[in-house]
């Protein structure tokens, strides 16, 4: 993790709790531990998602892990899982809406489910089997943006209509 100098587990003496303390690099020094209500929201998710990464070998599902992270962060989420499956064989599903963990090239238009929003409801399609998602990418638009454009709710702009 970025700026994580030592991760630490400690248990609470009265209730036998365990909870979570991390030190970190620092520009002040001599800054000290900090405790697990004292990491942000996107360390807390940080350390969940790498927890649940290496936890066991059985398919893992995921659901928008890049909520509360940077997208500097976001963008290794790709490059980890591709890791972690070539390592351990394990299968990770994620559903997300980020553009940023589409960005990675690696990523094939066959590893993606497109959900598109109907009239009737949502049609799945594998990206690939979509001539038209085919031809986006054969002239050179990066898969994110096709996703994005593709999977974005139908009239979105209407919500500038909202008046106070």
């Amino acid at each position: 993790m970025p700026q994580l100098k030592e991760l630490d587990l400690e248990r609470d003496e009265a209730t036998g709790t365990p909870h979570l303390k991390g030190l970190y690099e620092h520009w002040r020094p001599g800054a000290g531990w900090q405790s697990e209500e004292q990491f942000s929201d996107g360390t807390l998710r940080l350390l969940a998602l790498l927890w649940s990464l290496l936890e066991a070998k059985s398919p893992l599902l995921l659901e928008e892990p890049e909520l509360s992270l940077h997208p500097a962060v976001v963008r290794h989420i790709p490059q980890m899982l591709h890791r972690l499956e070539r390592a351990r064989g394990r299968q990770v599903i994620l559903s997300s809406h980020s553009s940023d963990l589409l960005l990675d090239e690696g990523i094939g238009a066959e590893e993606v489910l497109l959900l598109e929003p109907t009239k009737d409801g949502t049609s799945v399609h594998v990206a690939a089997s979509i001539g038209e998602v085919v031809d986006m990418l054969r002239s050179g638009i990066p898969l994110a943006e096709v996703v994005a454009e593709r999977s974005a709710p139908r009239d979105a702009s209407q919500l500038l209509l909202f008046d106070l």
